[in-house]
């Protein structure tokens, strides 16, 4: 049975580069590439990081039920694709949905036994020089549009309580192994299996440990450090 794995986090708060490295570690893993309506930025490739559209052609798409899902996110549209998710099931894998918190929300619907995953960044402090170097690399330094992602990545975070597991993208590293640890376990699952092995146990352990419940005590000081900037 094809497994559904929803990605979500802020801009700027690693989740391409996460996604990017669990592609090349785990198999069997189909990866849905997001329509949207905005142009390319820095080196995208058409295909590669998203497909390109017009918003002519995405609102035909729309009105013929194409779409998982869509949102409008800063003026431009986002959508995953139903072809995505009916590729993976034929080839008998599974699939990854890198998607905002709109669209995330809208599959929690359609899709309740779907596995969602949010990511955090370590403080908002961080967030910022991460959304700096990338605005800097893209050749875009507009304040307005840098302030409007920190200000809708503080909305966003208000969210991870809709998510499955939660995962504080602070050491790069440590993120991968436990995304991994996450889709295997869910995986392992989901077949039935009785975790007996000992790299099994280990797996499971290191994916329990992101669970929502049992990260929550400890997301206080980064929650705080957002909630600071909106008073």
């Amino acid at each position: 049975m094809t497994q559904v794995f929803i990605i979500s986090a802020p801009s700027g708060s690693g989740k391409s580069t996460l996604v990017k490295e669990i592609k090349q570690l785990v198999d069997h893993l189909e990866f849905s590439v997001s329509y949207t309506t905005r142009p390319p930025r820095g080196s995208e490739e058409e295909g590669r990081d998203y497909y390109y559209t017009s918003r002519k052609i995405f609102e035909r798409m729309i009105a013929r039920g194409e779409f998982l899902e869509q949102a409008d996110v800063f003026g431009n549209y986002y959508g995953t694709a139903k072809k995505f998710l009916d590729d993976a099931i034929t080839r008998g894998f599974d699939l990854l949905l890198d998607i905002d918190v709109q669209g995330a929300s809208q599959l929690q619907v359609s899709l309740p036994e779907a596995i969602s995953i949010f990511i955090l960044p370590p403080t908002r402090q961080e967030l910022e020089k991460r959304l700096r170097r990338r605005s800097s690399a893209e050749r875009m330094t507009d304040e307005a549009v840098i302030k409007r992602r920190l200000e809708t990545a503080t909305r966003e975070i208000e969210k991870y309580e809709e998510y499955d597991y939660i995962l504080v993208n602070d050491q790069l590293g440590d993120s991968i192994d436990a995304l991994k640890a996450i889709i295997l376990t869910e995986r392992l699952r989901a077949a039935g299996r009785e975790l007996t092995r000992a790299d099994e146990q280990k797996l499971a352990e290191l994916a329990e440990s992101r669970k929502l419940e049992n990260v929550r005590p400890s997301l206080g000081p980064i929650l705080e450090s957002f909630r600071k900037t909106t008073v």
